[in-house]
């Protein structure tokens, strides 16, 4: 049975959500505060985190951070404000999805199935993608260059992975919008803009002369080996 654990100090919300979640068939465990969840991230071993933001004794910052230190599991961060600085700091250290308050609790329920389906990305651990110095590992979420690990959150190295293992083939942005966030994903083709941005900002600290992603205007986005 797929687990959910659900941190947030509103015992309002996480009790409709518990509900929701386990009429979907999830087991769920609780966690009222941000040093609870990480001893239930532990204990529970979940395989979906949503996580709110303001919380006492740790914010869901502090507990994303700690988390992506051992585990890929993904982690959908809910808050009350929706600031795009805000957005930016959860994706940036390793949040797969931002739901902001009020939400739907039927809308979060469809972003937890469609990140369940895309974690079937990596059932087949013999996924290792190798083009000049670059090396993707998706069984354990690693990508090297030179041999140097690179620091790329979950989804920018799903991104990576879906356009290297398909070179010089262009996806447009809802291709990679559909394929990597699921048709039941709420926001737009400038999401799948943004997450490139980034990463290739990451990529160019390190040298890649033999590869890049390349934009082609007016289409989307392919890995061109030089």
């Amino acid at each position: 049975m797929t687990k959910i654990l659900i941190a947030d100090d509103n015992k309002q919300i996480t009790s409709v959500l518990m509900e929701y979640a386990k009429k979907e068939g999830y087991s769920v465990e609780i966690a009222s505060d941000g040093a609870e969840a990480i001893e239930k991230f532990k204990s529970f071993e979940p395989d979906l985190i949503l996580l709110d933001v303001m919380m006492p004794r740790m914010d869901g910052f502090e507990v994303c951070r700690d988390i992506r230190r051992d585990s890929n599991v993904p982690i959908i961060m809910v808050t009350a404000r929706g600031e795009d600085f805000e957005k930016i700091m959860g994706l940036d250290i390793g949040a797969d999805d931002y739901i902001v308050k009020p939400f739907s609790c039927g809308e979060v329920m469809a972003r937890v199935r469609a990140i369940l389906r895309r974690i079937n990305l990596s059932t087949d651990h013999s996924q290792i993608f190798n083009c000049g110095n670059l090396t993707i590992n998706l069984e354990n979420y690693v990508v090297e260059i030179d041999g140097k690990p690179v620091r790329l959150t979950k989804k920018e190295i799903e991104i990576l992975w879906t356009l290297a293992a398909n070179t010089n083939k262009v996806f447009s942005r809802d291709a990679l919008l559909d394929k990597l966030w699921g048709f039941d994903f709420y926001g737009d083709s400038r999401t799948v803009d943004s997450h490139i941005k980034r990463l290739r900002a990451k990529l160019d600290e390190h040298p890649h002369e033999g590869w890049d992603i390349e934009t082609i205007w007016g289409v989307g986005y392919k890995f061109a080996v030089k």
